[in-house]
C-alpha cells in the first residue's frame, strides 16, 4: 500500500478581529470536506484554571502560554499523517453554549488557523504557505467587541480592558512582526474577494 501524500499545509494568522474566521469561511465554501480540513487554535486553549492572570486579576487568553501547543502540534501531525482527529470544542466564558465534539478529517489541503500558528516555531516549520490577514486597528476592535459579547459572554468594559491590556500589546510585539515573513498578506478592511479568488485558484490546481 502506498503511503498517503502529505497534505499541503497553510498557516493563517493575523490580529484578533482581522477577519481570519470570515476569510476561512469563504475559503471553505469552495472545497468539500474530502478536499480541505480546517483546524483552529481556538480549540486548544488550556482550561480556565490554567490561564495566566494579569496584575488586576484578569485571565489573559492572548498569551502564547494560554495555548496547549503540544496538543495542537500533535493533532496537526496526525492530520498530516492521514489520521482523523476528534476534539472537544472550547467554549471560553459562555456558560449557555453547549460544546460539541468536533471531527477533523484528513484531506489534501490542511488549513491551520490561529493567533500563534506562525509564532510557534515547531508548528511554523510544518507550514507550506503562510498567510497573514490584517485590518486597521479600529476595524479589528469593532469586530472583537461584537464577537466577544455575542459568542463569549463578555461585557463591553471587559472586552475593552482585554483589548487594551492583552490584545494590542501581544499583537504589536509578537504577531505583527510575523507579517514580514509571510508569503501572502491579505488586507481585510472592507473585503478580500480578489485575494480569496487567487488562493482558491491556486489550491484547486493542487488537488
Amino acid at each position: 500500500m502506498s503511503k498517503p501524500t502529505k497534505p499541503f499545509t497553510i498557516g493563517i494568522t493575523g490580529g484578533s478581529g482581522s477577519g481570519k474566521t470570515f476569510f476561512l469561511q469563504g475559503l471553505s465554501r469552495h472545497f468539500t470536506e474530502s478536499e480541505l480540513c480546517l483546524i483552529s487554535q481556538d480549540n486548544y486553549y488550556k482550561s480556565r484554571d490554567q490561564q495566566p492572570v494579569d496584575a488586576n486579576g484578569f485571565q489573559n487568553f492572548d498569551l502564547p502560554s494560554s495555548i496547549d501547543r503540544e496538543a495542537f502540534l500533535a493533532d496537526i501531525l496526525k492530520l498530516q499523517s492521514g489520521n482523523d482527529v476528534i476534539k472537544k470544542e472550547y467554549m471560553f466564558n459562555n456558560p449557555l453554549a453547549e460544546p460539541r465534539m468536533l471531527t477533523f478529517r484528513a484531506a489534501p489541503i490542511l488549513v491551520v488557523e490561529g493567533l500563534f500558528v506562525q509564532y510557534f516555531e515547531e508548528i511554523a516549520e510544518h507550514l507550506d504557505l503562510k498567510i497573514f490577514v490584517e485590518a486597521k486597528d479600529h476595524v479589528k476592535m469593532g469586530r472583537r467587541i461584537k464577537r466577544d459579547q455575542t459568542e463569549r459572554g463578555y461585557d463591553l468594559d471587559d472586552v475593552l480592558y482585554r483589548y487594551q491590556h492583552h490584545v494590542m500589546p501581544i499583537y504589536e510585539s509578537l504577531i505583527e512582526p510575523l507579517k514580514y515573513d509571510c508569503d501572502l498578506v491579505v488586507p481585510n478592511n472592507h473585503h478580500f474577494t480578489n485575494a480569496l479568488t487567487v488562493l482558491v485558484g491556486f489550491l484547486k490546481a493542487r488537488i
